[in-house]
């Protein structure tokens, strides 16, 4: 027998929760394939059988685990059944297991950095018929019958995610069943009166956010400050520059790459706005690592861009069209959402005209952007003249215990000089 430790996800991650089992108890399992999901504060990780052989679960989903424990085996020494499908089999299994230890018992050994490059090793995609498809879409597909050939990735460099097989599975499903109308009959939403109550266990990733924004609140003397910020000139030049910035870089051009090299320049002319409190010392950096907020179904999750203000436009949209569709696959590694100096997120994505964000600890600061909506101003061209501008606000939540609010006040008003003239980026 061979044991499946629950591997670390990470430093300072000493517990996690066993998710879902994708092979049951006596299933024959070849080398490599995803045996269960494990679900930290800040990650979820597959584990992959160490080897080929005969699983036998020893612990049920939902149970909390401790790092390194037992939560399963492989049966090396059963014979292989008739019609299993994979590849050499039990000699190859028990080859393996003699020869190598599982990635999960080595995760659980090692130190941070290489964890996470073994994790990511884990999750890279396999090509299927020349396109690349992550683990989770490819069983998803098996399950709905969706032929992964005929489907179109969104992920990076085309990679095919659980959305995309749902949506081809949703237009199968369309064209080969279509809606036929039917009599309308009187189906009460729910009976009259009913009062039904139901609980689910908040994931760990979910807990984790609730202790820091409670953290934040309680340890932080936090204040936000507004401005709002015309938008044609960066609107222009998307206009002007998109078709020939997405044909050289292949990403299009979005708002956020303005903002994040607008950041970076005011926390160079800011440096507090870019610094922690640990206990009575001020600890400033002389880089910039910009977390960026990104919304996902299990939760809000922060991604660091490392060393932002060395990032071109293209390098920094990129980074984050990576980072949105590893959040959707829920394939963020702990080291890609550890650290940051500072913290842009943007509201506007989901219609929101303003909101006061709350810090990300021990961050200082957090810049909130909010949608676009055009709005009767005085025309900057013409003094006097009113005219509708596209407008949105900007909210900047700092610590005061650091920052004073002259500060605060000037840093978001070099970020609005900044998108209103980004000509003055180039200078930076």
């Amino acid at each position: 027998m061979l044991d499946i430790m629950v591997p670390s996800p990470g430093e300072s991650i000493t517990e996690v929760t066993l998710g879902q089992w994708h092979k049951h108890d006596g299933d024959w399992v070849e080398t490599d394939e995803v045996l269960v999901d494990i679900e930290s504060d800040k990650a979820t990780l597959e584990v992959r059988a160490p080897a080929a052989g005969v699983l036998r679960v020893k612990v049920q989903s939902g149970a909390e685990q401790k790092v390194g424990a037992p939560i399963g085996a492989i049966d090396t020494a059963a014979a292989k059944p008739a019609g299993a499908k994979g590849g050499a089999g039990n000699a190859a299994g028990a080859s393996n297991a003699a020869s190598a230890a599982s990635p999960a018992s080595a995760a659980s050994k090692a130190p941070a950095a290489a964890v996470a490059a073994t994790v990511t090793a884990a999750v890279v995609a396999e090509p299927v018929d020349g396109k690349k498809a992550s683990s989770l879409a490819k069983k998803v597909a098996a399950d709905k019958g969706v032929d992964l050939a005929k489907v179109t990735g969104s992920g990076t460099s085309g990679r095919i995610v659980m959305a995309d097989v749902e949506r081809a599975a949703t237009a199968v499903s369309t064209i080969a069943n279509p809606v036929k109308p039917v009599a309308a009959v009187a189906m009460p939403m729910a009976v009259a009166g009913a009062r039904g109550v139901r609980r689910e266990k908040m994931p760990k990733i979910r807990q984790r956010i609730a202790e820091r924004l409670v953290q934040a609140q309680h340890t932080a003397a936090m204040l936000t400050t507004f401005n709002e910020c015309d938008m044609t000139e960066v609107m222009r030049l998307r206009s002007e520059h998109k078709e020939s910035f997405e044909k050289h870089h292949g990403v299009s051009l979005g708002f956020m790459s303005f903002f994040v090299k607008a950041c970076c320049s005011a926390l160079k002319r800011f440096p507090k706005v870019n610094a922690y409190i640990s206990l009575d010392e001020v600890e400033y950096h002389d880089y910039a690592d910009v977390s960026i907020a990104v919304g996902t179904d299990r939760g809000l999750v922060v991604p660091v861009l490392r060393n932002a203000e060395l990032l071109s436009f293209a390098e920094i949209e990129l980074a984050i069209r990576g980072f949105a569709a590893k959040a959707r696959e829920g394939k963020l590694t702990v080291d890609e959402m550890t650290g940051g100096t500072f913290t842009i997120t943007n509201g506007g994505i989901y219609g929101s005209l303003m909101s006061t964000p709350i810090l990300n600890a021990p961050q200082s600061a957090i810049l909130g952007m909010h949608t676009i909506k055009k709005r009767p101003v005085e025309d900057p061209r013409n003094p006097g003249q009113i005219a509708l501008r596209p407008m949105m606000y900007l909210a900047l939540s700092y610590d005061h215990r650091i920052i004073d609010g002259a500060d605060a006040v000037s840093f978001l008003v070099h970020i609005k000089d900044c998108i209103e003239k980004p000509e003055r980026l180039l200078l930076d």
